[in-house]
């Protein structure tokens, strides 16, 4: 990792890109790796909202570098703003690649999730 890139936000999961996570040449899927950005904001969203939420939109996501097996993938997550149903947070992915200290940015987005109640309803998120 370089002194001026550094991830953005608290590092909110950390997981291993395994070979069945790959394609033949190496390269993580990115749907795996949007899956675990997704994992991420659902763990801290439900955190904010104390309840259940679910992920309603994903703006705009670039892969800039590809994931490898081996590499440790870190996501890193930052609440952007509460509404009165949603939260939306700033996601960025990481690679930390194997058996070395580099970090690379792979990919951010912005993700939406909405709180639901017992019944499955948009519900408000609570005051902090």
């Amino acid at each position: 990792m370089t002194e001026t890139a550094r991830p953005g936000g608290e590092l909110t999961l950390r997981t291993l890109a395994m070979p069945g996570d790959a394609n033949a040449a190496g390269d993580i899927f990115g749907g795996w790796v949007m899956a675990q950005m997704d994992l991420a904001c659902g763990i801290r969203a439900a955190e904010r909202a104390r309840g259940r939420v679910v992920t309603v939109a994903v703006r705009e996501m670039v892969f800039e570098l590809p994931v490898k097996i081996g590499d440790t993938l870190c996501i890193y997550t930052e609440v952007q703003s509460v509404g009165r149903t949603s939260i939306t947070l700033e996601v960025e992915a990481w690679a930390q690649r194997y058996l070395s200290h580099q970090m690379d940015k792979v990919t951010a987005a912005t993700f939406v999730m909405v709180a639901l109640d017992k019944d499955g309803k948009p519900t408000e998120v609570p005051a902090e």
